[in-house]
């Protein structure tokens, strides 16, 4: 038996993790990939500005005005700082 969609809610499942090259030492890149849930549709991510990319349309469809620079911009602007000084930190320690 399929869930009854709320149309109204969306999930998402973001998985990311650091890349590092040799040649290229303490230089890493953000990779990972972004689920919604309902539909089953994926995307894999070159950056984490992709999250944002990925999500945006889904709230503009449930009306939201400016998703693609608005508050969601500014969220993910403040998760991907934490998330690269949690790296930092790891390199200092």
């Amino acid at each position: 038996m399929r869930p009854v969609e709320e149309p109204s809610t969306h999930s998402f499942i973001v998985k990311i993790w650091l890349e590092e090259t040799a040649r290229e030492a303490r230089r890493v890149r953000w990779r990972g990939h972004i689920t919604h849930v309902p539909g089953g549709e994926r995307r894999y991510l070159q950056d984490l500005a992709g999250v944002n990319d990925f999500i945006a349309p889904y709230l503009e469809e449930m009306g939201v005005r400016g998703a693609r620079r608005g508050r969601l911009r500014g969220w993910l602007g403040q998760w991907v700082r934490a998330l690269v000084q949690r790296k930092d930190d790891c390199w200092l320690a």
